[in-house]
Formats: structure tokens, sequence, C-alpha cells
């Protein structure tokens, strides 16, 4: 029951995110990491954190998001069952935080393994907006 209820809660955050509803998405699935943290679900935790965080960075929370996207990454790189995919898409969010606050030099190693991650699954818009981001960066050096 709990584990539907955290589903569906998250589900209502990617809705109100997508309607650009971004302090109630928010609230979706910040009740639905309390769910998952409870349950014991790293990687469902992880996805849900990594979200909470895009979603702090939209809305320019710097502090709130870089929290959160450190803890993402850290369940997920100690979670040998972690989908690339995810790794990826939390690296690229710390990556755009990173140059958003203007640390350039924090975000082109982040840019590198996300382009790696989304070769290696076969990501090719994920790989072009890396490749397109560090060569942007570069260029400001």
């Amino acid at each position: 029951m709990q584990l539907e209820l955290a589903g569906a809660l998250t589900a209502l955050g990617q809705i109100e995110h997508d309607l650009n509803q971004l302090d109630v998405a928010r609230k979706h699935y910040e009740k639905a990491l309390g769910i998952y943290r409870l349950l014991g679900d790293p990687l469902k935790l992880a996805h849900t954190v990594r979200h909470v965080a895009d979603l702090h960075r939209q809305q320019g929370h710097v502090d709130q998001a870089d929290s959160c996207y450190q803890q993402a990454l850290a369940i997920y790189r100690g979670d040998r069952k972690t989908w690339p995919l995810d790794l990826a898409n939390t690296i690229r969010g710390f990556a755009l935080l990173k140059e958003k606050s203007g640390s350039a030099k924090q975000a082109m190693p982040l840019w590198q393994e996300a382009k790696e991650l989304y070769a290696a699954v076969g990501v090719p818009d994920g790989v072009a907006e890396s490749s397109r981001r560090l060569a942007l960066l570069a260029a400001e050096r």
C-alpha cells in the first residue's frame, strides 16, 4: 500500500512539474521521499531525491539542490543495481547546477562523465547535450 502511495505521489509530482507548478510538485516528491525512506528502497529514494534536486535547481535554490544531488549520487554510486541512465541524469542535473552557480571547473568533469554514461546506454541526445556543454565551457576558459 505504501509503495503504491509513493508511486502515486511521484506521478503527481511529475504532472505538477509538467504544468510548471514547481512548489506543488516538490511537495508531492518530498512526501514520497518520506515513504521511500521508511520502506528502505535506496534506488527509488535516489530517483526521487534527484527529482527534488531538479526542482530546487529550477527554482534557484542552489544549496538545497546541491545537497540533494550529492545525496542521490552517493546512493547511486554505492549501489551495484544502479541503472547507468539514472546516474547520468543525476550527474546532468548536478552539472547544470554547477554551471548555473558559476562553477565551470566543477561542471566539466560532470559533463564528461554524463556524456560517457549516455554513450554507454545509447542516448544520443544526452551525448549531444553533454558535448555542447563541454564545448561551451571550454570556449569560456
